[in-house]
């Protein structure tokens, strides 16, 4: 018996050695070739001095802003496939993490999202989609952990300053109206919540927030502070003991795999909140593998969070792919899944949050690094990356240089983990169309007469997990339809009874929030109509323009004609647009130009070069009163532009320059109400 499990050993190596010398790389050698290879680096995995930290799980955000705007118009199946490979255990990226942003009605950074409170008075627990998109990744996982975010917040809880600390009570009862009606309409529990991302705190203000939700029966929901840097967060926690209690984790933005004194004198949970920002293609992959593992290593944070989710979000605005994966065409229903899932997987498929890392960790001799992770009852999994510096540059912070070169790594496992027999085995190579393989599983590694041994060969820019759990999966769906630019012809009628989402599909809003919107007032052809509902500016996150705006269509579009049915609400000072060739949005929003058609209830028109409204190309008087619905039409060719006013030329062949392309967009003068209906536009690249 000895010696036939001793041959089937031997076999089963061979097998690994065979697909290891093939297109998947070096996996595992046997020991008794390790005399023919390079010196090799020996690492022992041993569990017999205790455990490291707790390991916290590894997520993504959807928000910050509107990165999933996209993918609520998916049609199914593909909408349902795409959730899956981001939720679904061992699936795809199988994340144990989902963190939201609580819209607060501001830009920040691809597009608006809304408060479930744009008015002080004003409660809704429908808006958006993140609610939405938290049902959908619980379904998929139940125990997937929630957490919450406020980027931006409505401007009347600023009193009149772009300050959400003016009164700390009404900010944290925002905030905890969020999270009880998140479970009152939802049935979902929040697990964590964010101060105000990437902006200053208020260490009172954290108190206070800790003791409201306390107080309604919501002690299980943990803060976390102050997403943004390591400090001042932590020294101010350390002369602070009551804010010291009242924050249970440290998250830091973009950490560079490392954490400061002061962060680990805390004693706290210490996280990588918001994380990676970058292409998915394979080089945000490998720089993704490198910090999942190295974030532990360096700097002892035992949660890693991607920013974002899923790129669904024109591409063109800012950070365009930088999200796990790609879904960006609900017109065609085609989504990419990138490489960044399948970096995901190695890690996220074979741990789960109440995991320990083992304290034997570190770097590899000749660059690269490994983690070990234990459930304490036997299963073991090993992640172990040599991502190259060129290979593994994230947007930020700055990369020193490090070099990674081939090399021969024993591991031995000593403690409880020598029981270990079998080792399933994971392997990804990024590079070239030629070499390039994503989450491939190789034949098991066996261990029974190696004495807890293995080694492996190592080449730069692989990532290989070991495991003694079988349950992995690559997941799989037919290809998604085939690429398409958004339909030259298109129209909305936003004649929608009872919308299940509050936006209409494809519009994107940059400023300003847009709802579908019953106008009881008018029972005829406009009763179902698309609003701008923001009164007031709000707390702002980014550079949010002066006047609302949300674009929709192709970012190449040169040649286009827009119409629409507008209203203008407020007398005198009101006014709208309709746009084309809008060049910038986002971050960026405040200084895109294009070609402007704006109309005010003044009883005036003009034309502007850009949303500002500094550049004028002509204007005049017209019939223009508030209350009263109006047809636009903006035509665009070439380098001349007309405008119609209730089908007749208003102005015409007035001379446009730059830009040359960009997209279709509606807007009000103001952050006033206004109302859009009957939107279609025809165009040509």
């Amino acid at each position: 018996m000895a010696d036939s499990s001793l041959k089937a050993s031997q076999q089963r190596q061979a097998k690994v050695m065979t697909a290891a010398a093939g297109s998947a790389g070096r996996v595992a050698v046997p020991l008794l070739l390790c005399t023919l290879l390079a010196s090799s680096g020996a690492y022992v995995l041993d569990d017999s001095n205790g455990l490291g930290r707790e390991f916290d799980g590894i997520g993504a955000v959807s928000g910050g802003g509107a990165t999933s705007r996209l993918l609520v118009n998916y049609p199914e199946p593909f909408r349902s496939e795409i959730l899956d490979y981001l939720f679904k255990p061992n699936f795809g990226a199988s994340l144990h993490i989902l963190k939201v942003e609580i819209g607060g009605d501001g830009q920040t950074t691809d597009g608006t999202e809304p408060s479930h409170m744009h008015y002080e008075l004003d409660e809704n627990y429908f808006r958006g989609y993140e609610w939405w998109l938290m049902k959908e990744a619980k379904k998929r996982n139940p125990d997937i952990i929630l957490m919450g975010l406020p980027w931006s917040f409505p401007g009347w809880l600023g009193k009149g300053f772009s300050w959400p600390y003016v009164n700390l009570q009404l900010t944290a009862y925002y905030i905890v109206r969020w999270i009880l009606g998140a479970k009152h309409y939802h049935d979902l529990d929040i697990d964590y919540i964010g101060i105000w991302n990437e902006r200053p705190f208020d260490a009172n203000y954290i108190k206070e927030l800790r003791k409201m939700l306390d107080y309604q029966g919501l002690q299980q929901v943990k803060i976390i502070a102050s997403d943004n840097l390591w400090e001042p967060i932590s020294s101010s926690m350390l002369f602070d003991r009551d804010l010291w209690k009242a924050v249970d984790v440290i998250g830091a933005h973009y950490p560079g795999t490392h954490t400061v004194w002061n962060a680990r004198m805390t004693g706290k949970k210490l996280w990588s909140s918001e994380d990676f920002s970058t292409v998915n293609n394979d080089d945000g992959a490998g720089c993704w593998g490198r910090i999942l593992n190295q974030n532990y290593i360096n700097g002892n944070m035992t949660s890693t969070i991607a920013w974002n989710l899923v790129a669904s979000y024109y591409e063109d605005l800012p950070y365009g792919r930088s999200g796990l994966m790609t879904a960006q065409e609900p017109w065609s229903g085609h989504y990419v899944v990138e490489a960044p899932i399948w970096i995901s997987a190695h890690t996220t498929q074979f741990t789960q949050p109440g995991w320990y890392y083992l304290k034997t960790v570190g770097h590899l001799e000749k660059g690269g690094s490994y983690v070990a992770l234990t459930d304490g009852l036997g299963n073991l999994t090993i992640i172990v990356e040599t991502m190259s510096h060129k290979h593994s540059m994230c947007i930020r912070p700055y990369l020193p240089y490090y070099n990674v070169s081939n090399q021969l790594a024993t591991f031995t496992l000593k403690g409880s983990l020598r029981e270990i027999q079998e080792l399933q085995v994971w392997y990804t190579k990024l590079g070239g169309p030629s070499e390039r393989l994503h989450f491939k599983q190789l034949d098991s590694l066996w261990l029974l007469e190696s004495s807890g041994s293995f080694a492996m060969e190592l080449q730069e820019d692989e990532l290989v997990t070991l495991t003694t759990l079988t349950t992995g999966r690559k997941g799989n769906y037919p290809p998604s339809p085939k690429s398409q630019p958004f339909p030259r012809s298109y129209k909305d009628d936003f004649n929608v009874d009872f919308p299940y989402f509050s936006e209409a599909p494809n519009f994107a809003d940059q400023t300003g929030v847009f709802e579908y919107y019953t106008n009881n007032e008018d029972p005829g052809q406009h009763r179902y109509t698309l609003r701008q509902v923001l009164n007031q500016r709000p707390i702002t996150w980014a550079a949010d323009a002066s006047s609302t705006i949300s674009i929709i269509g192709d970012y190449h579009w040169t040649n286009m004609t827009i119409q629409c049915d507008v209203y203008i609400e407020t007398p005198q000072r009101g006014g709208l647009f309709i746009a084309g060739r809008v060049n910038k949005g986002g971050i960026l929003v405040r200084t895109a130009t294009g070609i402007f058609f704006w109309i005010y209830a003044s009883g005036s028109f003009r034309v502007t070069a850009d949303l500002g409204g500094w550049i004028t190309y002509t204007s005049g008087h017209a019939d223009i009163k508030a209350k009263r619905w109006y047809t636009l039409t903006l035509s665009i060719k070439g380098y001349f532009a007309s405008g119609m006013l209730n089908g007749k030329i208003l102005w015409e062949n007035v001379p446009v320059k730059y830009p040359g392309n960009g997209w279709a967009a509606i807007g009000t003068h103001t952050f006033e109400f206004a109302q859009f209906d009957n939107f279609q536009v025809e165009a040509a690249r």
